[in-house]
């Protein structure tokens, strides 16, 4: 697949684009080559861009005394964006990495700006934000651990082949043992 039919395919989700307009995105972007365990946003950054991730798998986590605390889980096809830094402009309290070599498209806040200059289709792209908020309130709030799991494996289980089991139990807001004890009862 190349980087417009991925980008076409993150796109698909967040509004009605048409060819024209999906490629003016396209070209609005930068093309960024990361390795493995590379940092995209440092916590302290203000986070300036949209990364479609292209290829490979990127993490957006808070770094703690222990294991990072995982916020959120990327995979070929997602947007990643710290969504407070972006909105506010205000240094980020997360970090976001490669969690394996990965290609990303970069569509910075100011190419953004130009795309909404040209056509009000463009403001379409703010629905970028609302993905990471809708994901904090769905694993944050009342569903049990097994829903939690079972959620994953039904949307995203590639997550589960990708990342180690403590990052997911993190990205689930739930412990190690928890996620054990969920996987040993399926």
């Amino acid at each position: 697949m190349n980087h417009q039919q991925t980008l076409n395919r993150a796109l698909k989700g967040i509004g009605d684009f048409s060819q024209q307009q999906s490629a003016l995105i396209g070209e609005h972007c930068a093309f960024l080559k990361v390795n493995k365990q590379e940092t995209l946003l440092a916590a302290g950054q203000v986070c300036n861009a949209f990364l479609f991730l292209l290829t490979g798998a990127c993490y957006q986590f808070r770094k703690t005394d222990a294991d990072p605390n995982i916020i959120d889980l990327h995979l070929a096809g997602d947007c990643v964006v710290n969504q407070l830094s972006f909105i506010s402009q205000q240094p980020s309290n997360e970090t976001i990495a490669a969690y394996e070599n990965s290609e990303l498209l970069v569509l910075t806040i100011q190419s953004l700006h130009r795309l909404i200059a040209l056509s009000p289709a463009f403001l379409q792209l703010a629905k970028l934000l609302q993905v990471s908020t809708l994901r904090a309130e769905f694993y944050d709030n009342a569903m049990t651990p097994a829903e939690k799991y079972h959620r994953v494996l039904d949307d995203k289980p590639q997550l589960i082949q990708i990342f180690p089991l403590k990052y997911i139990a993190s990205y689930l807001k739930i412990t190690p043992e928890t996620l054990s004890r969920v996987r040993a009862a399926i």
